[in-house]
């Protein structure tokens, strides 16, 4: 779905992609976590970092993804082509949330109507994948999806929610209950 080759990882597995054919990544961090070393040999303008937790409504003590990181997404993410992007690194912390939201963000602002695809592909990239829903959520808003991005992360998580529901699991016990579809 994208010009360019795109992997999505966890901070554990950053090492893997030291001496890759890395050209651009995005890292998705919390607020006081410092930069992984692993990505200090790209040059500035090849990374985007965005800071905030992987929550998904906005709670005290911690700090949500807002319209302004999603913009940021968006805008760079536009740009890679530009940029000569050859391969796309998108990380967060387990790789499983913020990343593959981010993954499929990108995927939709360079392919507008094609929601539903775009978490195919993430599902061909990271099987173990449950895009962060407050993520898809604003990016519904800002590339003007009408509620079809929206959509197809519920249509989504209820795949990934019937052939893991060992990570449903998880979801639940991480206080993300409310992305579990009704019934599983």
């Amino acid at each position: 779905m994208l010009p360019f080759r795109v992997s999505i990882c966890g901070l554990n597995e950053l090492v893997e992609f030291m001496h890759s054919d890395v050209s651009h990544a995005i890292s998705i961090l919390d607020p006081d976590w410092p930069d992984p070393h692993e990505l200090a040999h790209l040059p500035a303008q090849n990374r985007l970092i965005l800071r905030f937790n992987d929550v998904t409504f906005a709670q005290p003590g911690h700090s949500h993804p807002g319209s302004n990181d999603i913009g940021k997404l968006v805008t760079w993410g536009r740009s890679l082509t530009e940029l000569g992007a050859q391969h796309l690194l998108v990380h967060c912390h387990a790789g499983v949330s913020r990343s593959t939201a981010a993954a499929a963000i990108l995927m939709v602002a360079n392919n507008p109507g094609q929601e539903a695809r775009a978490f195919e592909a993430v599902n061909s990239i990271r099987p173990k994948n449950w895009p962060n829903s407050m993520m898809i959520n604003l990016a519904d808003a800002e590339l003007g999806c009408e509620g079809a991005f929206t959509n197809a992360l519920r249509v989504h998580h209820a795949r990934v929610a019937e052939r893991d529901p060992n990570l449903a699991q998880l979801i639940k016990l991480h206080g993300r209950a409310h992305e579990i579809p009704e019934g599983i």
